[in-house]
């Protein structure tokens, strides 16, 4: 899943896709074998350490207008595995590779809503709304808009969310 001007994080089926297109540089302090490290204020209030296992049997398919141009994905699959780490103190909270289905609807102004149920960890940055820095895992259904820019707004979600920042500060 990618948004023109920065790749954002959505529904943990795009995840290892997203974060191999995401260009955040990488403190120099960071441990050597985080695939990824979001900054501190970004993610959560510390550098979270990122690593990031695919899972098998992830589909996706696409759905085209008359004109061939995308107005639909739709994804399934078991997700990745993932492990977050708080870079400064090691404390670390692994996910296992849950199943999850997102739909994407993909708007003529280059906005897209996104309805996601199952396992999906949503990243939501300063920028976003509600504001982040966030990192939760929701089990169950979420629902967010995402402009051209990727300015993510959740929209709404029903059934359990998990604050990996609280757990890992």
């Amino acid at each position: 899943m990618s948004v023109p001007t920065r790749h954002r994080l959505g529904a943990a089926t795009f995840l290892a896709a997203a974060l191999a297109a995401i260009a955040i540089p990488v403190p120099a302090h960071a441990a050597p074998d985080f695939d990824l490290v979001l900054p501190a204020g970004l993610a959560c209030d510390f550098d979270l350490g990122l690593n990031i296992t695919p899972g098998e049997h992830t589909v996706t398919k696409e759905f085209t207008d008359a004109d061939g141009n995308p107005v639909r994905t739709l994804t399934a699959g078991r997700g990745s595995a993932l492990t977050f780490t708080n870079v400064s103190t090691g404390a670390a909270v692994s996910l296992e590779s849950n199943g999850s289905v997102s739909t994407t609807t993909f708007h003529a102004d280059g906005s897209s809503t996104v309805q996601s149920t199952g396992h999906n960890v949503i990243i939501l940055f300063p920028t976003d709304v509600p504001a982040g820095p966030t990192t939760t895992l929701y089990v169950g259904r979420v629902t967010y808009n995402a402009t051209a820019d990727g300015v993510f707004t959740i929209i709404g979600s029903s059934g359990q969310t998990r604050d990996i920042c609280a757990e890992l500060d």
